[in-house]
């Protein structure tokens, strides 16, 4: 689940927990074959039977609100299996192909869940581990915040299973929900939080207004730094964090991480060969340089020539030209170009058309650390 339905989802449930109603959220926990959605991805069910988000592309939800209304009267977690297969069961002709399963809990004011909600809220890195027990019984719940541990399993063994898990799954480059089996053949579920992916565009002209908005709509956290202020408005780049930073300034004031991916578009060479620099020196994970191949690598002859010879370490984080070979022309087709392959590239996809592919839609995503 992306972070702006997270956010969605959240400002509903304070909102209605704010008006003393009753809530439930239900998390797909697994799926087979083909399905609309991926594990982690959460609805908000409210118990006058309204809903926010959700699961399917719409052959779910009903029968979803129908458990959720009744977890909430009794307060029991339950996890429901639903067959998409089965034509039958919807009277939908939907056919998708595949099964999954959705745990529904109600949402209850304690500790492991105040500290879950709070983590979501800030877009804090957090793990919320639950056992799917076949005979419904209540195994606890552990939240891993940070270095901080809240709740317990009532199985010692399997909450050591699911916090090394858990520290694992959240130091991939793409943090995903799943549901595992630990040793000894138990099942469980680990929801995660992560903070927003965050993109840094160097330079705020034209084209980079829509790679900013889009982005933006996708969830990430956007950050523009240009050193002309006029450019640097909310109504340019709404949403956005805008930093108006001279070359000479970058490396003092401005730091990337190992979630920031960059994408350099001044559409002016010093500035181009500085911002490159720039981000070969910082930690961050993808490095896009728009434009042709040729104008990076005569970025790098300037470099050289300045006495600045990155490593093949740095290098190979470059993406040159950057993005998708869609045939992209106007500005919004290229952020489309570009943000496909930042999402391909978080996730491992290959970004090959799915026509003619057989089998689930969804690949599997292989863990990756980095």
């Amino acid at each position: 689940m992306n972070s702006a339905e997270t956010r969605t989802l959240i400002r509903a449930l304070d909102a209605a927990l704010l008006r003393g109603q009753r809530a439930a959220v239900a998390s797909v926990v697994r799926v087979r074959g083909s399905a609309y959605r991926r594990e982690g991805t959460r609805m908000l069910i409210l118990d006058d039977a309204s809903q926010v988000c959700m699961l399917s592309g719409g052959c779910l939800e009903a029968e979803v609100v129908e458990s959720a209304l009744e977890v909430i009267e009794s307060g029991a977690a339950r996890v429901v299996h639903y067959d998409l297969s089965e034509d039958a069961t919807w009277g939908l002709g939907l056919g998708c192909g595949g099964s999954v399963d959705v745990r529904i809990e109600r949402v209850e004011d304690d500790a492991v869940t105040r500290g879950w909600l709070e983590a979501l809220r800030q877009g804090e890195a957090a793990a919320l581990c639950v056992p799917l027990t076949a005979d419904g019984q209540d195994g606890g719940r552990v939240l891993l915040r940070g270095d901080t541990v809240t709740g317990t399993l009532s199985d010692p063994a399997l909450q050591a299973f699911a916090l090394e898990a858990a520290r694992a799954r959240l130091h991939t480059r793409d943090p995903r929900a799943a549901t595992l089996s630990a040793p000894d053949g138990q099942e469980l579920f680990i929801d995660l939080s992560v903070p927003a992916p965050e993109l840094l565009i160097y330079g705020a002209g034209h084209d980079a207004q829509p790679l900013s908005a889009q982005a933006v709509a996708l969830g990430y956290r956007v950050v523009v730094v240009d050193p002309r202020r006029a450019y640097l408005t909310p109504e340019r780049f709404p949403g956005a964090v805008l930093l108006p930073l001279a070359p000479d300034e970058l490396q003092a004031e401005l730091r990337l991480n190992s979630r920031t991916q960059a994408i350099i578009m001044n559409h002016h060479l010093d500035r181009d060969r500085v911002c490159l620099w720039h981000a070969l020196n910082s930690e961050a994970a993808f490095i896009g340089m728009l434009g042709p191949r040729s104008r990076y690598t005569d970025l790098l002859d300037a470099l050289a020539q300045e006495g600045h010879l990155p490593t093949p370490a740095q290098t190979a984080r470059v993406h040159s030209p950057v993005g998708l070979a869609l045939g992209a022309e106007a500005p919004e087709e290229v952020a489309l170009s570009i943000l496909g392959e930042l999402m391909a590239w978080r996730r491992g996809a290959s970004s090959t058309p799915l026509n003619g592919h057989e089998g689930p839609i969804h690949q599997t995503y292989v863990a990756r650390s980095g």
